[in-house]
């Protein structure tokens, strides 16, 4: 077994079709990418994936191997990282990474917090989806990230923020004329959440739904809030996405609060455990400054 049959699978598992994974992911022609995961599912010896009228989903022997095979590449390429550090061990470098929109609210703090290591360092920035900066924090691409709580990959998570839920739809929607939104206002429209990419929005989102009593089904998956935002605008659609969208939205879309309690959302710094650096234990140990700011801005 070799690791391009597990980036095939995953690049698969992902996509969740053979044709796309293959020119979108892999720049393989697609006849090839279906050898492959033969070879892979003959080397395991059952079936790890079948095909559907929704295209591939995996057998439950997929769905085990899928968890291990992301492991075994990101251990593949930490272990590239840690040897291209190791041949520059005089360059000092912190790599922070922030989900994509938290960078204006969460960057001047933690700058703040590293104000006196400043002069040492050479700090870089990232933005991008919760799931990629997780598993950069894996493969010791990132030392710190503001992200969410990924339950995929082994890494360690400090809440620092609970953001509340809140509704996004089209400027022009009946529903602006509201105050604040009832979850029943979204039963009968085009509803638009978290993919089983975003599995943390899924969940808090799946979780409130159910506990309120509603049975609203989702018409749009979506892995991250600039695609969240595109499908709003386009299909006039409902969406229930963490209160930071704010940020982001053209004219085009609006927000409103949910009534009542809504449902939160955590943003917690992730590390990985094995980093031994030296600035990341020194950062860790200024959370609760870094935290405090949060609550004077609040208050």
């Amino acid at each position: 077994m070799e690791l391009r049959h597990l980036r095939y699978f995953v690049a698969v598992a992902e996509e969740g079709n053979l044709t796309l994974a293959a020119k979108k992911r892999l720049h393989t022609a697609q006849p090839s990418l279906s050898r492959q995961i033969r070879d892979l599912e003959y080397e395991v010896g059952v079936p790890l994936m079948e095909r559907s009228v929704h295209g591939i989903e995996l057998t439950a022997a997929g769905k085990a191997f899928l968890d291990h095979a992301r492991l075994a590449l990101a251990q593949a390429d930490a272990a590239v990282e840690a040897a291209r550090r190791a041949a520059q061990p005089a360059r000092k470098t912190f790599a922070i990474g922030f989900q994509t929109g938290h960078e204006m609210n969460w960057l001047p703090r933690a700058m703040h917090v590293l104000r006196d290591e400043l002069k040492n360092i050479q700090v870089t920035i990232s933005s991008d989806y919760s799931p990629e900066l997780a598993e950069a924090l894996v493969r010791g691409r990132l030392d710190v990230a503001f992200l969410r709580a990924e339950p995929t990959f082994d890494l360690c998570y400090q809440v620092v923020d609970r953001e509340p839920l809140i509704v996004l739809m089209p400027s022009d929607h009946r529903l602006t004329s509201r105050e604040a939104i009832h979850p029943r206002e979204l039963a009968g429209e085009i509803f638009i959440g978290g993919s089983n990419k975003a599995t943390v929005l899924a969940a808090v989102t799946e979780d409130y739904l159910r506990r309120r009593g509603f049975d609203i089904k989702l018409d749009y998956g979506v892995d991250n809030l600039a695609m969240a935002i595109s499908l709003v605008a386009s299909t006039r659609g409902l969406a229930l996405m963490p209160a930071y969208a704010k940020n982001l939205l053209p004219w085009s879309v609006v927000s409103r609060p949910l009534e009542g309690e809504p449902p939160t959302i955590d943003l917690v710094i992730g590390y990985n455990k094995a980093n031994a650096s030296p600035t990341l234990k020194l950062f860790l140990s200024r959370m609760d400054e870094l935290i405090a700011g949060v609550s004077e801005q609040s208050g």
